[in-house]
């Protein structure tokens, strides 16, 4: 793929983002001119911005469209302008954002590749104009893995972050759980239950039929939390009786126990540089949020504010945890800082919240709401705001488990 980037200038809007207070921007994007795609293209990057929980799109309705309408009647803040070209060399797209109440380009890009890659070109795009605005660039080109049960059984399925083209992974025809990417994407990890018992596997991305055993042992094999080199990985087996996190290769040999003693431990998470793990554990009466060394030894307690936390999720920075905790009969969406402090709880209404992810930014959660017999993905904002469904398709879907950037 050969894709060219240009800059026609240097100036940004960079938005703290993450503010609780920060109201949410007003885009505009009018039909891009040029080719028979342009409006193809107008509409996924909408789709791609939107996405994005600072900004909100403006239905181009209000417009019909037009590139010259009255912005600052409309409320707009900012537009994006451009076009779509193409030649005997292949496709081009362009973009760049006016800044309404200046009047002022802020940056343009533009992006070359051949016919097939106008998807791929239209989300880089999308990043690139969410980096000017941010200082940090998009997530529009990113992956979902997640567990559906179009088929009448649970399977795993992967989806572009805008729910587009779906792909079935697992075909089981048992219960698929818990998919967990590796740190370069290639592949992806689950727990089934296939065979009657609950064993560990992993299948390559790039390819359509290979998938090979992990771990196969007695009792539980869950799905691995993977270190951040992808060499090692931290799984719950229960093969001695009692539900312990053990360390592990990539071909499933034990390295280290980590855990042992009174009590199940379960749900590992590792820290973004590799030195800590996150976990659950009933050690003290309840399921709370430990915190360890990677290496084991002694775990401290980090959760306290709820009935019952789990599942935790690391930022990508490392300077918070994600969890689920039960309160007032449900469990709902919380964040705390790696030490404990700051708890803060994000969902808001009513359903069941489980299995947060980050997205690569650390800006957005996406996780599973359960309400009623009803089960989707959602996401939410770190700032707690705009809790709204991800994608909508066939069947239930749950356990979303968010990619790093493609690259």
């Amino acid at each position: 793929m050969s894709v060219s980037a240009r800059e026609s200038c240097a100036e940004r809007a960079y938005f703290d983002i993450t503010a609780s207070d920060m109201r949410k921007i007003m885009v505009a994007v009018p039909n891009f001119s040029g080719n028979d795609q342009a409006k193809a293209v107008t509409q996924l990057l909408s789709k791609g911005l939107a996405l994005h929980s600072f900004i909100s799109v403006v239905d181009s309705s209000r417009y019909g469209g037009s590139r010259d309408a009255d912005w600052k009647g409309l409320g707009v803040d900012y537009v994006i302008l451009g076009q779509v070209g193409s030649d005997p060399a292949g496709m081009m797209v362009e973009g760049s954002i006016l800044d309404v109440g200046s009047d002022k380009t802020l940056s343009g890009r533009r992006y070359k590749g051949a016919a097939g890659q106008i998807e791929d070109m239209t989300l880089r795009l999308c990043d690139a104009l969410i980096e000017d605005f941010t200082g940090e660039k998009g997530v529009a080109r990113t992956r979902m893995a997640y567990v559906s049960d179009a088929t009448g059984r649970k399977e795993i399925y992967l989806t572009d972050i805008l729910g587009r083209h779906p792909r079935q992974i697992t075909s089981h025809r048992a219960l698929c759980v818990s998919p967990r990417f590796t740190p370069d994407g290639n592949f992806l990890a689950y727990s089934t239950y296939h065979r009657g018992n609950q064993d560990l596997y992993i299948t390559d991305l790039r390819q359509k039929t290979t998938t090979n055993s992990l771990s196969r042992r007695k009792g539980l094999n869950l799905a691995p939390a993977f270190s951040p080199d992808g060499r090692t990985m931290v799984v719950t087996l229960s093969q001695n009786g009692n539900p312990d996190l053990y360390a592990m290769d990539r071909q499933g040999k034990i390295l280290q126990q980590l855990t042992s003693g009174a009590g199940i431990n379960v749900s590992p998470a590792y820290s973004p540089d590799g030195s800590q793990i996150a976990f659950v554990s009933d050690r003290s009466g309840r399921p709370n949020v430990y915190l360890m060394n990677a290496g084991g030894g002694q775990a401290k307690r980090l959760t306290f504010q709820t009935t019952e936390s789990v599942e935790p999720a690391w930022s990508p920075k490392g300077d918070e945890i994600a969890f689920t905790g039960l309160q007032g009969g449900s469990y709902q969406l919380f964040i705390m800082d790696r030490n404990g402090g700051n708890v803060r709880q994000l969902s808001t209404g009513g359903g069941r919240y489980e299995t947060p992810t980050w997205a690569p930014d650390g800006r957005l959660l996406a996780v599973t709401r359960k309400s009623g017999s009803r089960s989707e993905i959602c996401v939410v904002s770190k700032a707690g705001k705009d809790v709204r469904v991800l994608f909508t398709m066939k069947g239930n879907q749950s356990s979303p488990q968010w990619s790093g950037r493609l690259p």
